[in-house]
């Protein structure tokens, strides 16, 4: 034990079939792996109850993960319209219920995540993976939601200081 003061971090990646979470936790410079996985919702359900699925399975993991802090990638705006709306509903669930938990809510965009954990704004998925095995060597993450949504919390570890800081220089 340092002394210093232990921060969980929940990320999140949106999607409206699988919503990954990652939960890590940041003592100093030091990343430990606290749990990972996916909250999924039926797509042979409606649309509202789809996202009701989310909410509900992300309020489970706030509750059990007792995160400090929460990431949340931004959106990936894609050639599909429709594709994108449906995950910005999605992604406006994974704000919202931190949000209600009165949690602080950061968002990344996909390539700043990529650069600080891979090296380069352009990487592969399979490229995440081999780094948040590295970088979270107990980690359980076996899909590529859950990996992304680790990415997203070491992201924000490495970031929060420097964001903390300017939302103070700005208010």
């Amino acid at each position: 034990m340092t002394g210093q003061q232990v921060i969980r971090i929940l990320g999140i990646d949106p999607g409206l079939r699988r919503m990954g979470w990652g939960a890590i936790a940041v003592e100093g410079s030091r990343l430990s792996f606290v749990g990972c996985g996916c909250v999924e919702s039926d797509g042979a359900l409606p649309l509202a109850e789809r996202l009701r699925q989310l909410h509900d399975g992300l309020a489970r993991v706030l509750a059990e993960a007792a995160p400090d802090e929460v990431a949340v990638e931004e959106t990936f705006v894609n050639k599909d319209a429709q594709a994108t709306l449906k995950l910005g509903h999605a992604r406006a669930i994974a704000l919202l219920v931190p949000a209600l938990a009165g949690l602080s809510v950061a968002e990344y965009a996909a390539n700043q995540i990529k650069k600080t954990v891979v090296g380069v704004g352009h990487a592969e998925k399979a490229q995440i993976a081999a780094m948040i095995r590295v970088l979270l060597p107990l980690s359980t993450a076996r899909t590529p939601d859950a990996a992304d949504a680790l990415a997203v919390a070491i992201t924000h570890a490495h970031h929060r200081k420097a964001r903390a800081l300017a939302m103070r220089v700005a208010s």
